[in-house]
């Protein structure tokens, strides 16, 4: 159990370290190079649809580490549970920082979208940078631990 708990947790974390990864060194840089208000748009089409998948996603993360943390060894125990804790500094980033921007960015078109649009994505990229960064932490910690 313990094993397979915790090659599930590596996987889904990787994989979530990597879409994230993805979207901030990749899609958005994509995006505001394209001509007009096509990366509005693309921007706001991603905020919809990451906006639904991305809370069960990093839901499950939290959920399999509590649960691999409990059933770890002693000495892979503190590493799984420093990667769940930083999966869930991640999850409150998100939600106090992150999300209210996203929220409003999935609503904006070419003829709703705010004069000061080009900043607020701007921030929502700077957050998203940092939590690239505690995805990371979180799945090297957790990449270790499986490894004990």
């Amino acid at each position: 159990m313990t094993t397979v708990a915790g090659v599930v947790a590596v996987m889904l974390v990787g994989l979530l370290a990597g879409t994230e990864f993805a979207v901030a060194v990749f899609m958005n840089p994509i995006f505001d190079r394209l001509p007009g208000d096509a990366g509005l748009a693309a921007r706001s089409a991603g905020a919809r649809l990451l906006g639904r998948v991305m809370p069960f996603w990093y839901i499950g993360s939290v959920v399999l580490c509590a649960v691999w943390a409990v059933a770890a060894a002693s000495s892979a125990r503190w590493l799984v549970a420093g990667g769940a804790g930083l999966l869930v500094a991640s999850v409150v980033l998100s939600v106090t920082l992150l999300v209210p921007i996203n929220s409003r960015v999935a609503t904006w078109s070419a003829g709703t979208a705010p004069t000061d649009w080009r900043e607020q994505v701007g921030r929502w990229d700077r957050l998203h940078h940092l939590r690239v960064g505690i995805l990371v932490a979180a799945l090297v910690l957790l990449t270790v631990a499986a490894t004990r």
